[in-house]
């Protein structure tokens, strides 16, 4: 007897929609057949009229936990992971401290599993789906980058520049502060044959701009955010980080692409043969600056939301390969950090923190604005679900409904409209979810199943399943 079968639907397999039936038992895809044609199982979900994709994975969280689970815990934030989609995340290392270490690792996976570790100070029942994990690569640990990767990380994550002013916590081992550590760093991840991802932001671009807007006067301008960090901030950085990749020869991933100059550069390295991953979010294919000119803080991001023109010339760059994967870059925050003045008790926009929640938005925003530009649910499928899996050497455990494979999936039903309210949303952050507050979606999330385990169905998470996610091993760390 099958533990799950889920029958009629239009099943994604081997690149295209096919109606058949597909049976789960001991977590694993156990039987694809022909409609009809399965034996017996304990449970059975109907999905008649709808599409049944591999689970989602989303290549860039960040869940804050432990040093600021106010902002979001593994627990809550998985939650909303389940709703939209998402089987399995990418946490990244920004937290406190970031997991530069086996110890800080460990530490972070005992409690995404909900068991006590020395990090937490209080019981948490960990996450509903499964999770893969960056590790923090920067030029004050060195000798710590190549050990890490023994530990089942699936890739590595820097930043071009040093700590932000009173972060120091969230950055330790995480920066390549100068050239020198940058490409040092680029030397230590080689050795592991992992990719190594770059916020690709030129810092001291940056701060030069936001230095001149300060002394104009103009840090209470909510586009200021924008002008400080404006095209060429991104692409002078992904120039560096693809000119020393190739001379060290080390493959990199260039996250949360947004300016189409920046990807043009990622376009034509991987058209010459270099190992290059390029990653997109919904908010830079879909929000332009007007989003911050009228909710200020709570559309800020890193890199900096572009002009209309930009957004709509970064679909060219889905459409014809380019980018290999859609990441949310969930980032939660207070309402309180996000509305922070200066000490004068004045709008700054620089004081507040960049980034807001998107990971049970992620895969419905794509498939609903996909459909409105043509792209193609299956390819809204390779970017959400295959590619991931492929790229970070988690293929086929994960991204594919095989038999043999996980027993992850996502139903959808594309002929249901629904409307974007904060309010609904599982997400600890969800006070500062404004930027798609009142859109209306093409298509609604039926069910999410984990490993053969239904984890959200008919908008309701079951809770119970917290602490059933598992950490998930690229194929070389096996």
């Amino acid at each position: 007897m099958l533990d799950l079968a889920i029958i009629n639907g239009l099943v994604f397999i081997e690149g295209s929609f096919r109606k058949v039936d597909v049976g789960i038992q001991d977590g694993k895809f156990a039987m694809i057949a022909q409609p009809g044609a399965l034996p017996e199982s304990a449970k059975t979900i109907d999905a008649a009229g709808k599409y049944v994709l591999p689970g989602g994975i989303d290549t860039h969280v960040h869940y804050r936990d432990p040093g600021h689970w106010e902002r979001e815990t593994f627990e809550a934030g998985t939650r909303a992971a389940a709703a939209g989609g998402c089987t399995t995340f990418f946490e990244h290392p920004i937290s406190m401290p970031p997991q530069w270490n086996s110890e800080i690792l460990r530490n972070r996976i005992d409690l995404c599993k909900g068991r006590e570790c020395a990090a937490n100070d209080r019981h948490e029942k960990g996450s509903c789906v499964d999770f893969c994990f960056f590790g923090a690569a920067g030029g004050e640990h060195p000798e710590a980058i190549e050990p890490l990767s023994h530990e089942g990380i699936v890739a590595y994550k820097t930043f071009l520049h040093a700590a932000p002013e009173g972060r120091d916590a969230e950055f330790v081992g995480l920066t390549s502060a100068n050239n020198d550590q940058l490409y040092r760093v680029l030397e230590e991840v080689k050795k592991t044959g992992l990719p190594v991802a770059a916020h690709a932001e030129d810092n001291e671009l940056v701060t030069g701009f936001i230095q001149r807007i300060r002394q104009q006067g103009r840090q209470g301008e909510n586009l200021a955010h924008c002008e400080s960090r404006p095209p060429i901030v991104e692409i002078e950085a992904i120039s560096k980080m693809l000119k020393f990749a190739k001379d060290v020869d080390c493959p990199i991933e260039l996250v949360h692409v947004s300016a189409c100059g920046a990807m043009e550069l990622a376009k034509q390295a991987k058209l010459a043969g270099q190992k290059v991953l390029v990653e997109t979010c919904p908010h830079y294919l879909l929000l332009d600056e007007s989003y911050v000119e009228r909710l200020g803080a709570y559309a800020k991001c890193n890199p900096a939301l572009r002009k209309r023109e930009e957004v709509d010339k970064l679909w060219d760059y889905v459409k014809d390969g380019t980018v290999d994967f859609i990441g949310s870059d969930h980032s939660p925050f207070l309402v309180s950090e996000k509305e922070k003045l200066d000490k004068n008790g004045e709008k700054d926009i620089f004081l507040s923190p960049s980034g807001f929640p998107g990971i049970d938005l992620r895969l419905p925003l794509m498939i609903t604005e996909g459909r409105k530009r043509g792209v193609s649910l299956e390819r809204i499928v390779e970017l959400c679900s295959v590619n991931p899996a492929k790229c970070f050497n988690i293929f086929p455990q994960k991204g594919v409904i095989a038999a043999g494979s996980d027993g992850d999936l996502v139903i959808v039903d594309l002929d249901k409209k629904v409307i974007c309210r904060a309010e609904d949303s599982y997400s600890q952050a969800k006070g500062i979810s404004k930027v798609y507050e009142g859109w209306e979606l093409d298509c609604a999330i039926d069910c999410t199943v984990v490993r053969g385990r239904v984890v959200f169905q008919d908008g309701i998470v079951d809770e119970s399943a917290s602490g059933w996610g598992e950490f998930v091993r690229p194929a070389l760390n096996k």
